[in-house]
């Protein structure tokens, strides 16, 4: 097979799928893989790098779009790449498809079939861990003054005290993040609504680190001496609330930052929108909003490394066995299938966007298999009416 990784032209987006270590797993495995030029070069892989290991060197996205039969990228598809496509070429990519209706109009259209890489990690995406450790570290950084904050330093010293913190969500990105600022010195409140994890974080994060259930009044209560909100938790598409809402920002200290790294418009930050690593924030009521919808891209090196190690099996199974025996087998690449030569298989995006939805197994034809691997579902959006 034929496998192709164009270089990612989001901006501020220079992480990889493949390094060279993943690829020479595939040329060992007898597959094609082809690299567009300088693809890695900024993650820190040079081209002589992927041609060592075994891959072809391609000059532009074009031709890699044309000769691939499978093309790996880290990113959504953008209007850039959408003529491009062929009808039953293989896409794998962060598609956050339920945002997107432009984008998945064209995957539909051209007939591809999709998979969206956020929703196949059966252990959590390393993306997660560094947009957690990340998005903690800006926070930091543009709580001082020469960057629009309040002049607080994140850490105590002698005869002051440390940034008060607040980590919304105990999961893994909330953990990631949690585990900076509590190292850093700061005073952290970590809220989640299951008890459980909770209790886990009390065992495993040191004494300046306090936990609540999370809930709008649990944060109006603690909200007027937060420095620094961090927010990890992925709001439900079809919800209309908020856990923090524009009138709660009265209450904060002016120069204070609110960081959203869950990045969702509508979201559980009401007044969050996105923002660039050129121009990461915004000042809204004295609050700062630093809201960049791709931290991890900040440290593609790192971030690249993990990804590609974590991401490999899906797309080797892809190549080896093909796209239904290997969603037969991992329940987990299954249920990340979006768009399947024109049907859509996704179901948030069924709900968000109001479109008709189809099983993955229905389409794939794994109806009648007894040994499908049954996982949980990817979100807790679902839909209201019988599938059809």
């Amino acid at each position: 097979m034929k496998i192709g990784m164009p270089k990612e032209i989001k901006a501020g987006e220079d992480r990889v799928v493949f390094t060279p270590i993943e690829t020479a797993e595939l040329v060992g495995d007898g597959h094609c893989v082809l690299i567009e030029t300088e693809a890695g070069l900024k993650a820190g892989f040079t081209d002589e790098d992927y041609i060592e290991a075994g891959a072809q060197i391609r000059l532009t996205m074009d031709e890699i779009y044309k000769e691939a039969d499978f093309v790996v990228k880290v990113k959504e598809i953008s209007p850039e790449e959408y003529e491009l496509l062929r009808e039953n070429q293989m896409i794998f990519a962060c598609l956050h498809p339920a945002s997107n209706r432009e984008e998945v109009d064209l995957l539909i259209k051209k007939k591809v079939i999709a998979l969206t890489a956020e929703d196949s990690h059966r252990y959590g995406s390393p993306n997660c861990e560094v947009a957690g450790k990340l998005g903690a570290l800006m926070g930091a950084h543009h709580l001082l003054s020469i960057n629009g904050g309040n002049g607080q330093l994140i850490c105590g010293v002698g005869g002051a005290s440390g940034a008060n913190v607040l980590v919304l969500g105990a999961g893994i990105v909330g953990k990631a993040a949690t585990e900076i600022v509590s190292a850093l010195g700061a005073d952290v409140t970590l809220m989640d609504i299951n008890i459980g994890a909770l209790r886990h974080c009390q065992e495993i994060f040191p004494k300046n680190v306090n936990t609540m259930i999370s809930n709008q009044q649990s944060i109006k209560k603690v909200l007027q001496d937060i420095d620094l909100v961090i927010n990890c938790v992925k709001w439900p598409k079809h919800r209309k609330d908020h856990l923090i809402t524009r009138d709660m920002l009265k209450i904060m200290k002016k120069g204070s930052v609110i960081v959203d790294i869950s990045a969702d418009v509508g979201g559980a930050i009401e007044t969050y929108k996105p923002t660039t690593h050129a121009n990461p924030t915004y000042m809204l009521d004295g609050v700062i909003h630093y809201g960049v919808d791709n931290i991890p891209g900040a440290a593609p090196h790192t971030t690249s490394k993990a990804y590609a190690a974590s991401v490999l099996p899906h797309i080797r199974s892809i190549a080896n066995n093909g796209v239904a025996e290997a969603c037969r087998k991992d329940g987990y690449l299954r249920r990340s299938l979006t768009v399947y030569k024109g049907i859509l298989t996704h179901e948030e995006t069924c709900v968000v966007q109001g479109r008709e939805f189809t099983l993955p197994e229905d389409a794939l034809g794994l109806t009648d298999c007894d040994d499908l691997d049954i996982v949980p579902n990817a979100t807790t959006t679902k839909l209201p009416m019988k599938l059809s």
